[in-house]
């Protein structure tokens, strides 16, 4: 189909850029990825953002607007990225960098609250105006939705459920604190914990978070790590579920694939500690990992002010490519 207004979605990364053409229909009409690089990503960005535009325009689209979604300490009023780790960003005024580039609007988010957004709109939490979703990926975040709305903070840091430390006087997280959830509940930290037992000569070679949760049941290392990283996100989920009461949780990101071997165990983990109350629904993703690009494109018509189109688009929509 030719002729219709599209929006440019972005989910910018710390290890890849994934960018897409999606029409007010949900559809993906192009989709590209790329790696991030260690340096120069803002003028990687806007030549990502360059080519799917030139190839909108050569589809006959017409680009209304696009978003780009960056993990970190994002304030969105402003566009500024206050700090992102894993970019090696301060104070980067990203959505004043990209706006001189482009005559249609444009809009910073952050990636995990646009993921949240998805979830919220097509995904597993459709509907739910108290939910939690809960990527787990190389790191841990939270997207924090109560009464319909996301809960940002004073600082724009709210979410970072992968640095509560749970632990006590636990191993040393990469931020500096001692026992965070990240360290137990990740793919980074399960292929670390499950390496350094293996070099210990309990385990077998190194192998990706995958790799790992494939074993678990025949592998008594894999069992200890997965077994760890299971009561270590159950716990973090109590807390969460004491202080903000969600209808729904909502697992997503790469451990999410993991499915039942994941699933049973929180949730029963989770009834068992909490005592006096009910736990939540607890979900897996449904919109996949590919959930910050489609926020990025919600947010994309929002700017635009067309985000009613959204309302149109199936569940777990067609915006995954």
């Amino acid at each position: 189909m030719s002729g219709e207004s599209v929006v440019l979605a972005v989910d910018l990364g710390g290890s890849s850029m994934k960018g897409a053409v999606v029409t007010e229909h949900g559809e993906t009409v192009a989709a590209e990825r790329r790696p991030t690089p260690a340096t120069g990503i803002v003028a990687a960005l806007i030549e990502l953002l360059l080519e799917l535009e030139a190839t909108a325009l050569e589809l006959g689209h017409t680009v209304i607007a696009a978003a780009v979604v960056t993990p970190g300490i994002v304030e969105e009023s402003s566009g500024i990225v206050r700090y992102a780790s894993n970019l090696n960003w301060r104070d980067v005024p990203l959505l004043e960098l990209l706006g001189v580039r482009f005559e249609f609007p444009i809009t910073v988010g952050h990636d995990v609250r646009a993921a949240g957004l998805a979830e919220r709109l097509l995904g597993a939490a459709r509907g739910s105006d108290e939910f939690v979703l809960v990527p787990i990926g190389t790191g841990v975040a939270a997207a924090l939705v109560t009464r319909g709305d996301t809960v940002t903070g004073a600082s724009g840091a709210a979410g970072e459920f992968g640095h509560i430390p749970v632990v006590p006087g636990g191993e040393l997280c990469t931020c500096g604190q001692l026992g965070c959830l990240e360290v137990y509940v990740s793919g980074a930290g399960l292929a670390r914990r499950y390496a350094a037992l293996g070099d210990a000569g309990l385990g077998g070679p190194a192998l990706s978070s995958s790799e790992i949760v494939e074993l678990v049941g025949s592998d008594p290392v894999a069992d200890e790590v997965w077994a760890d990283a299971v009561r270590v996100l159950a716990q973090g989920l109590a807390i969460m579920t004491l202080l903000l009461d969600p209808a729904v949780i909502v697992i997503g990101g790469g451990f999410a694939q993991a499915g039942d071997v994941l699933l049973s165990p929180v949730r029963a983990a989770l009834a068992e500690g909490l005592a006096w109350r009910d736990a939540p629904e607890v979900l897996l993703s449904t919109v996949g990992t590919d959930a910050g690009r489609i926020g990025a494109a919600i947010l994309a018509f929002q700017v635009a002010g067309r985000g009613s189109v959204v309302n149109g688009w199936p569940a777990a929509s067609a915006v995954a490519a």
